[in-house]
């Protein structure tokens, strides 16, 4: 089930944790973004023939490898990408992390209904207490969501991103571009098997069984 995140002080957050309130909210003018437990993310995912690549993990992947059609969304030159990738791949122009997020909003939510989900590739123990702890406390803040939610969870809860805002869902992704140095996300659309994957390297990549929706995305236009 999913959860709105809601700013509570240690004692109310122990009372949560115990597993004492089902749901919370964090009222704002500007935001409202949800977190979606875990187990619901993996049934969603194997419900739309994903599943997991790493225990815990939100790197997911088709059942049906081989039928799957790679678009990779470029920033800057990257010569670790390997030449014989059977992968469409479309450079953009700097500012790289901004024309990358806003790349991704011609196609969400206009092309695609419904929530987008955002999570780690790791999981969120690891990227807030390891991996990203001196900037992703501040992302997470940004779009409305207590870092201290997540914080412990040894997995990949997803945050949810409604379409009547995707302005944070932009903010989210281009801060992520800005910032991400070794780690990499992953942003899921729960009515959809499409896959993309915020890369550190200031790249966004698609994966689909879609061949038409896969043409779209090599239009780059939405």
């Amino acid at each position: 089930m999913g959860r709105l995140a809601f700013k509570m002080s240690p004692a109310l957050r122990s009372f949560a944790s115990a597993g004492l309130f089902c749901c919370w909210r964090f009222v704002t003018l500007t935001a409202v973004a949800w977190i979606i437990d875990y187990q619901h993310v993996l049934v969603r995912t194997r419900e739309l023939g994903l599943h997991s690549v790493y225990y815990n993990s939100g790197a997911f992947a088709h059942a049906d490898g081989g039928a799957v059609r790679i678009v990779g969304w470029l920033g800057p030159a990257d010569p670790t990408i390997r030449m014989d990738l059977p992968a469409t791949m479309i450079c953009v122009e700097p500012p790289y992390e901004q024309n990358l997020a806003d790349q991704l909003l011609t196609i969400w939510p206009a092309r695609l209904a419904g929530p987008a989900w955002v999570l780690p590739k790791s999981h969120w123990s690891f990227e807030l207490d390891h991996g990203s702890r001196a900037w992703l406390p501040g992302v997470l803040e940004d779009v409305g969501i207590d870092p201290g939610l997540l914080e412990g969870r040894a997995h990949a809860a997803a945050i949810q991103f409604e379409p009547a805002e995707p302005h944070l869902l932009h903010t989210a992704v281009r801060q992520l571009l800005t910032h991400l140095v070794s780690s990499d996300f992953a942003v899921i659309f729960p009515q959809y098997d499409h896959l993309v994957t915020v890369h550190h390297h200031k790249q966004l990549w698609w994966q689909t069984l879609d061949s038409e929706f896969a043409d779209l995305l090599v239009q780059g236009t939405g």
